[in-house]
């Protein structure tokens, strides 16, 4: 099989998937979106580094190099165009853009009926500051996110109007989403990772303050997944339709879970500490297994 590793960084993440390929006969070709060109007049026109006769049976997608909006806008282009030409992309540009733009993922898991906290997105500073002083006060702060962040980063907690940032601090998107405090007072949340439909690994996140991030800082424990949150887990990828995720969690006080995010790029280095599962073995045996079912079947017969 022709397989791109399309990865910029993260060299411990990019080397885990590259020996999980091999080791399961693969011989991944790693490249950049950043490096694919569109050239037109003679033949494919879409040229991916390192598959200069066609393109690949498949793309597994660890990292999109970061750029302007336009350059942004290009390389989903990119995905979308590998995936019209019936390249396996994994993850789907399109769950790529359903689970980045966390206002559409909240919308996604609502519609289907996942538990998951209030959450409010406004264009307008205004129509924020209202949302703030009817629905947040001392004590029940509201999370404001930066609509295409990760890890941790630009996270506000909101109790007056007057801590709202201007509109072009938040790009003109106030993505406002209620506070679940623990009941214990420990800064404590889950991520649960999804592979193929299934959760296969899971850790508790705890820090010394209320974002629990691995990145910022938080602690990765062991967890004992209960049923209930694998399953919530499961249903929020599909939601999002999603083929590898990381699926965040939180305690409801109730004996229950909310869904707090979902992310379709999941760091994983946390939780191989505190879990027995390969995870990089995982992604790339399901990432193989739908280039396979993908394939023509005549080409299928061809290799024996």
């Amino acid at each position: 099989m022709r397989i791109g590793l399309a990865a910029d960084n993260g060299n411990w993440h990019k080397a885990r998937l590259r020996a999980a390929l091999e080791h399961l006969g693969a011989e991944p070709v790693l490249f950049s979106l950043a490096d694919v060109a569109v050239v037109t007049g003679a033949g494919e026109p879409l040229r991916v580094p390192g598959f200069e006769d066609g393109l690949p049976d498949g793309v597994l997608l660890r990292t999109i190099a970061g750029g302007t909006f336009e350059a942004t806008t290009m390389r989903l282009g990119v995905l979308h165009a590998l995936v019209a030409s019936g390249v396996t992309v994994w993850n789907s540009p399109g769950a790529i853009e359903r689970s980045v733009d966390k206002a559409m993922t909240s919308l996604l898991v609502a519609r289907a009926g996942l538990p998951t906290p209030d959450t409010f997105v406004f264009s307008s500073r205004e129509a924020a500051a209202a949302c703030v002083a009817r629905e947040a006060g001392p004590g029940r702060p509201l999370v404001l996110k930066p609509l295409f962040g990760s890890q941790g980063e630009g996270l506000q907690l909101i109790t007056r109007p007057e801590d709202l940032p201007g509109e072009e601090a938040v790009s003109r998107v106030y993505y406002l989403q209620r506070y679940i405090a623990r009941n214990d007072g420990l800064w404590r949340d889950y991520r649960v990772f999804v592979c193929e439909g299934r959760a296969i690994a899971a850790m508790i996140r705890e820090g010394d303050g209320w974002i629990t991030n691995v990145h910022r800082g938080g602690r990765p424990l062991p967890w004992a997944m209960p049923a209930q949150a694998a399953e919530l887990a499961e249903r929020a990828a599909a939601a999002i339709g999603v083929d590898y995720t990381g699926i965040d969690l939180v305690e409801d006080g109730e004996g229950g879970y909310l869904v707090l995010e979902v992310n379709s790029m999941p760091a994983w280095s946390g939780l191989q500490q505190v879990t027995e599962v390969d995870v990089a073995a995982a992604v790339a045996r399901g990432f193989l297994n739908a280039v396979r079912a993908a394939r023509p079947p005549r080409l299928l017969a061809a290799l024996g």
